[in-house]
């Protein structure tokens, strides 16, 4: 299959490009499953340089002739598919590869095709929605792989975005259409999305992995986000059961958004004072967002990888509410409120998704009593769910752990008497 995959790919010089060829392609990309990624890679990792190479200078070129041609499109679908697959790969390909497969870009390919989304006039152009799985595989690598600091195209397309698109008239329009509270269908068009979802997604990705390079202080975000984002959450989190899937995208990246600018460089700061500037305003959001993650139908589409929209709208929340018990003294609402802290519970002890188990674990310790600890089921699996997070991340102990700040982890174990067990392994390691 690799050498009849290698003869399809380099056929893609050949014009006129027949569909059949395309449509091989499409086959070949789509039969690569989980299992056989890694030995599709490693037997044919220069055929798909050249397809991802491909395809970028083809997204660049200024005549999209081909959008409307339905090989095409599939083709561009299944590559994405493909890139999202490679991105969660925990197998054996290296970073370097799957970087290397994924920014197979320019400079000028990417002002290029920025120009190509200012000047569409079509708000559903089908090439502004091919870009959107582009640029969000581009934020799923980003968050996945927090400290990768090596490519220079990386930093250009967050710095495009940023000032471009998000800094923007146009993403504050879009703002405040989400703040009414009775959205149509027709509001979620591929350039509304690629504004609210991939914007916001890349930027967050890119503020938390790149926060020196970041072009705007957390003060300037919080006064340019903050009025939206709590009317915005205020007002949906009533009608979550009706919520579509394109709502429920928007709202999870806006939060994140929000929880990446509240933990600006691993920390949380006085501008959270900005985002909540009273102790009501404060409660108001918390419940707001339990509301939110409270909603059990999300539970069911939780995958243990955060490659989903409601994964990343529960982790997004759950980091957030991190943010505020560490800079807001409203620890008596999480002890008091039975639905915050039952939500919680539930979520820590039954997600199958590490993040969220992490920044729920570090809420509760944070903010429950020893005697609330003490008689919770939560309370071994607390102690034994950080003491393998701490085993993980020994040998990295300076990486942001689990995407919660790891001093966070350990004020909670102490809570649970717990340190005679990092001491344990302390010894060992000596």
């Amino acid at each position: 299959m690799a050498n009849e995959f290698k003869q399809l790919v380099a056929a893609l010089n050949i014009y006129p490009l027949s569909a059949d060829i395309l449509h091989k392609i499409t086959l070949f990309l789509n039969l690569q499953t989980d299992e056989l990624l890694s030995s599709c890679v490693f037997q044919s990792l220069e055929s798909l340089l050249t397809l991802e190479q491909w395809a970028w200078q083809l997204f660049s070129q200024d005549s999209h002739q081909w959008i409307n041609d339905h090989s095409y499109q599939e083709l561009f679908y299944a590559l994405a598919s493909f890139n999202k697959k490679l991105i969660f790969n925990n197998d054996d390909i290296d970073i370097e590869t799957k970087a290397s497969l994924l920014f197979s870009v320019t400079v000028d390919q990417i002002d290029n095709i920025f120009t190509h989304i200012d000047r569409s006039i079509d708000d559903n152009d089908p090439f502004i929605n091919i870009m959107n799985h582009w640029f969000i595989n581009h934020s799923y690598f980003l968050f996945d792989k927090m400290d990768y600091n090596t490519l220079p195209i990386i930093d250009h397309i967050g710095q495009c975005i940023v000032h471009k698109y998000v800094m923007n008239k146009q993403y504050k329009s879009y703002l405040t259409q989400l703040r009414q509270p009775h959205l149509t269908q027709s509001l979620f068009t591929f350039k509304m999305l690629f504004y609210i979802e991939t914007c916001s997604f890349y930027s967050y990705t890119y503020l938390i992995s790149r926060v020196q390079k970041f072009p705007y202080t957390a003060d300037e975000m919080m006064d340019y986000l903050a009025e939206d984002y709590l009317e915005i959450i205020h007002i949906h989190r009533y009608s979550v059961a009706s919520w579509n899937k394109e709502l429920i995208v928007c709202i999870g990246h806006l939060i994140g958004f929000i929880a990446g600018c509240c933990w600006w460089d691993g920390q949380t700061r006085t501008h959270m004072k900005k985002l909540f500037p009273t102790e009501q305003i404060t409660c108001d959001h918390v419940l707001d967002l339990i509301g939110i993650i409270n909603h059990k139908p999300f539970y069911k589409e939780t995958k243990p990888a955060r490659s989903n929209e409601e994964t990343i709208l529960i982790h997004s929340s759950l980091m957030l509410l991190s943010g505020i018990v560490q800079t807001q003294n409203i620890s008596w609402l999480f002890r008091s409120n039975t639905t915050v802290r039952d939500t919680i519970i539930y979520l820590a002890e039954n997600a199958l998704n590490d993040e969220i188990c992490s920044s729920g674990y570090a809420i509760l310790g944070e903010t429950l009593t020893d005697d609330q600890l003490k008689y919770l089921k939560i309370a071994d699996n607390f102690c034994n769910y950080c003491f393998d997070l701490l085993e993980e991340n020994w040998n990295c102990s300076w990486k942001k752990c689990k995407k919660i700040p790891i001093q966070y982890v350990l004020r909670g174990m102490s809570k649970k008497n717990i340190i005679s067990k990092f001491h344990t392994l302390e010894n060992l390691n000596k």
